[in-house]
């Protein structure tokens, strides 16, 4: 009988999917791309679960999984304790414990021969939490970090920056199943998840064709003339 996966997920780029030996067989793992998608837990005022950022980032990483193409992606499941500053978060974590959580995930995948990691991160109270940790991963453990926000697919959750509220409420109500729909002139959620979908896997794209990190990653002395 087959495992059911643990969230969304394309099962031919998700890490609980392989077995041990698609990995003993995975060439080039200095170029294979993995995925951590950092999600929080919120009630965004839209009538939804709070598990609706989950939802969403794990739905449109899945559609831009399926149009990679030939891209060497892998995908890990969620880490869904992050930070959550306002009123309207559930069950968030101090910002020592969250750093914590992110770095010993990366680390574990570090362990396993990859080093080019993506922080996919859906919500804009860890956008600098993110930045920050990918930072000191890449100068501490010599990884070639990335982080791509949700706010830059034009699906921003912020509760005053955002301008795509409706385009949120759109894809939130048609994925999640409840929840208010939203005015008639909202864009359908099937365009805003294509668009989305696409524009991830656009970003997967130019992440892969950024070369490894010269000398294993590790940061030289600046050399004075």
């Amino acid at each position: 009988m087959q495992t059911p996966l643990l969230c969304v997920a394309d099962e031919a780029t998700f890490w609980p999917a392989l077995r041990w030996t698609d990995f003993d067989r995975m060439p080039g793992r200095e170029r294979t791309m993995v995925v951590v998608p950092v999600v929080g837990m919120a009630d965004w005022g839209l009538g939804h679960a709070l598990d609706t950022e989950e939802v969403l980032l794990t739905r449109i990483l899945r559609e831009a999984s399926l149009r990679r193409g030939d891209l060497p992606l892998l995908v890990i499941p969620p880490l869904r304790f992050v930070l959550g500053p306002h009123p309207g978060c559930a069950f968030p974590v101090t910002p020592p414990v969250a750093c914590a959580l992110i770095e010993e995930t990366v680390l574990s995948i570090k362990r396993s021969g990859f080093t080019k990691v993506v922080l996919f991160n859906s919500s804009p109270w860890n956008e600098e939490l993110c930045d920050a940790v990918a930072r000191d991963l890449r100068i501490e453990h010599a990884l070639q970090m990335f982080c791509i926000n949700l706010s830059a697919l034009d699906l921003d959750l912020h509760p005053t920056r955002s301008r795509s509220r409706r385009q949120v409420q759109s894809l939130a109500a048609a994925l999640g199943g409840a929840g208010e729909s939203g005015p008639a002139e909202a864009p359908s959620a099937e365009s805003v998840l294509k668009a989305a979908a696409d524009r991830l896997a656009g970003f997967f794209r130019e992440i892969h064709g950024r070369p490894p990190l010269a000398d294993g990653g590790a940061i030289l002395p600046a050399q004075v003339p």
